[in-house]
């Protein structure tokens, strides 16, 4: 008896996401086939262990290889394929770049570099964290950038009460900076590589980056205010900082160097395409520009050391993805859920972008961002397409609303490497979170209504 209840408790956390995982099966064959009630429910098993951490993100992200083939929903070799996307290897390259940077400490010197620049206030220096980790996060993931700036600004202060605004600072900056560039956040790549899977015009990088930059901006100044609501300027107060300005070193440089011209050459590639109709593989470029760095001479990454840094949970994590929106595809799953949301395509599109831009910010609290939006855009697009909508335009609401995952610690990893060094509080999350959600969903309408229109 013993053993069986050591047994059942070893598993437990398995054990419910199998039963939410046959729950969802048996409910959803009174809506769908079974092939397609079966994805709902494998779909909903691996949710609920990416959720309550049953098994390691890595491993669950793998599943996919396992079970699509066993209940008869993708054929292996296909769902094999979505891990080993020229997108994935994108994400490699993003890392590599992001390791060195750690490596050489550059991301240092720039915290340092803004430090010096914005004013020695309570919102000077929190929006020089904010603006370092937005940045970094444009181009790098939003893990890796938590994880370079969130130590620095654990250091900047032992106040408690304004230490943990600089934690969830950086967090959010980590967020919102990644929807400034294509390659910031999964939810992006997912709605790039979907765009290119299906033929659809696709959005340049320049182009990108002009249509997120106000939207950034605004969420960036919005996420100080409302951290910074309550907070008493008496209680400002910093450690002492060496500002004393050093020569980059050696490696810095040729880091910058590095990434100054692969910056140049993606801003160049829409001008290019235009100009001359010669157009630069992004996703390729990056895994160059990655893979350069172990060169002789260059010797920024050594392949025995460096190479073992890169999360490859997350670029497994991917792959899951991919095969979750092939599988929806390909089961016709995301047609059938597109014709139900057609039955309300009464209501005006305002509204309806409204209620899904809504319903992916709160749902991506509890749900891998990149799961969800994998689910949403293949469903999202054939609804809009049906309904006589701009699908380009509800796409970007989905794969947008899917990084504004403010409240939880679960819900991103920025949130969680924040709490994870015990200055930040659940509810403290929560209360400021939840403003930002709103924020965000009203910001992002406005925006998507107004300014995006200029470029769909």
């Amino acid at each position: 008896m013993r053993k069986l209840k050591s047994f059942i408790e070893s598993y437990r956390l398995i054990i419910i996401a199998v039963a939410i995982g046959l729950a969802f099966y048996l409910l959803a064959l009174n809506i769908f086939t079974d092939v397609q009630a079966r994805l709902v429910g494998v779909i909903a098993f691996l949710v609920t262990l990416w959720t309550n951490n049953g098994l390691h993100m890595g491993v669950v992200s793998l599943l996919p290889i396992v079970l699509f083939p066993i209940f008869g929903l993708v054929e292996s070799k296909d769902v094999v394929s979505n891990y080993s996307k020229t997108t994935i290897f994108l994400f490699v390259g993003g890392f590599l770049l992001a390791i060195a940077t750690e490596k050489s400490q550059l991301h240092k010197r720039l915290a340092t570099k803004l430090l010096s620049i914005f004013p020695n206030t309570p919102r000077g220096v929190l929006l020089s964290l904010m603006l370092t980790a937005g940045t970094l996060s444009s181009i790098l993931s939003d893990t890796t950038t938590a994880l370079l700036i969130i130590p620095i600004a654990a250091f900047l202060t032992d106040n408690p009460d304004y230490k943990f605004r600089l934690l969830l600072g950086v967090a959010y900056a980590s967020l919102i900076g990644g929807i400034i560039t294509p390659v910031g956040t999964p939810p992006n790549l997912i709605l790039m590589d979907f765009i290119e899977t299906n033929n659809l015009e696709t959005i340049a990088f320049a182009t990108w980056t002009t249509m997120m930059l106000p939207l950034a901006i605004v969420m960036m100044i919005v996420a100080s205010e409302v951290l910074l609501y309550g907070f008493k300027k008496e209680n400002f107060e910093l450690v002492e900082i060496d500002m004393t300005k050093k020569p980059l070193s050696f490696n810095q440089k040729k880091l910058v160097w590095i990434l100054s011209t692969l910056a140049l050459i993606l801003a160049a590639n829409p001008i290019l395409k235009h100009l001359f109709e010669i157009e630069v593989n992004e996703k390729l470029t990056l895994l160059a520009f990655g893979l350069f760095l172990f060169l002789p001479k260059v010797d920024l990454l050594e392949w025995k050391e460096d190479f073992a840094k890169i999360p490859f949970a997350i670029i497994f994590l991917f792959g899951a993805g991919f095969s979750i929106a092939m599988a929806f595809q390909k089961t016709g799953l995301a047609t059938e859920i597109a014709n139900i949301l057609v039955s309300f395509n009464y209501l005006p599109p305002i509204v309806l972008m409204l209620i899904i831009g809504s319903g992916v910010v709160f749902a991506t609290e509890l749900t891998s961002n990149t799961a969800l939006t994998s689910i949403m855009i293949p469903i999202i697009y054939p609804f809009a397409v049906q309904s006589g909508l701009d699908p380009m335009l509800f796409m970007l609401i989905v794969a947008i609303s899917a990084s504004y995952a403010f409240m939880l610690p679960i819900a991103t990893a920025p949130n969680a490497i924040a709490m994870s060094t015990g200055h930040v509080k659940t509810t403290e999350m929560v209360q400021r979170g939840i403003f930002l959600n709103i924020a965000g969903i009203i910001i992002t309408f406005t925006v998507a209504l107004t300014y995006w229109k200029m470029f769909l």
